[in-house]
């Protein structure tokens, strides 16, 4: 297969390692060519720009600017980019922002070689790729509640240990105002305390310490 018909792929990682063992795989394969690579969302956006890869590999927290704004930030400029989110985060937040800025796949990294082929493969195609137990979580992120701005930010400076006091401090709202959002926050998340709820938050992705 000559060179101008292989599918040319652009890998980002903030992990060299894990972008020269993910080369070396997929250069392995007749069919792929690894033509750039990134370590952050600002230069995946540089290398998009200057090598239009048929597919993109984007991990998803990264350094100066994350998988996520990347993903949207190159969508809006080209509609054709064909992006899959390859992390080792799995929870519904993470799975359900990289999708919703504009990812046709999400694999995790513990993935199969054949699997992470395979779904290259189909994105390259103009297929969706999102492996069950992918497509699980996303659903039970659908079916919860969702958090308002507000109460991230408050989930956020309780994830920081801080107490009702200095949120209602930081963000110059009242403290019976923060006592309100943390109980919906509790109730929206389906926990009973602030432990609870800074676990599940990190858990799902919604905030990360």
């Amino acid at each position: 297969m000559s060179q101008s018909t292989k599918i040319k792929l652009l890998i980002v990682d903030d992990h060299a390692i894990v972008r020269k063992g993910l080369a070396t795989i997929i250069n392995r394969d007749p069919e792929m060519t690894v033509i750039a690579q990134a370590e952050d969302g600002q230069q995946a956006i540089d290398a998009f720009r200057e090598y239009q890869p048929d597919v993109t590999l984007m991990d998803l927290r990264m350094p100066k600017m994350g998988g996520v704004e990347a993903i949207m930030a190159i969508c809006a400029e080209f509609q054709q980019a064909r992006i899959a989110v390859l992390t080792t985060y799995d929870g519904d937040e993470d799975i359900y922002r990289g999708l919703q800025a504009g990812a046709q796949g999400y694999l995790l990294k513990d993935s199969k070689l054949g699997e992470l082929l395979n779904a290259i493969r189909a994105i390259h195609n103009g297929q969706k790729y999102i492996p069950p137990e992918v497509g699980a979580k996303l659903l039970q992120r659908m079916s919860n509640p969702e958090l308002s701005e507000r109460e991230l930010e408050v989930l956020r400076l309780m994830a920081q240990g801080m107490g009702n006091q200095e949120i209602g401090t930081a963000l110059i709202i009242g403290e019976s105002t923060v006592k309100s959002h943390v109980n919906r926050i509790l109730s929206k998340l389906g926990v009973s305390d602030r432990t609870q709820a800074v676990i599940t938050a990190v858990k799902r992705g919604i905030v990360s310490l």
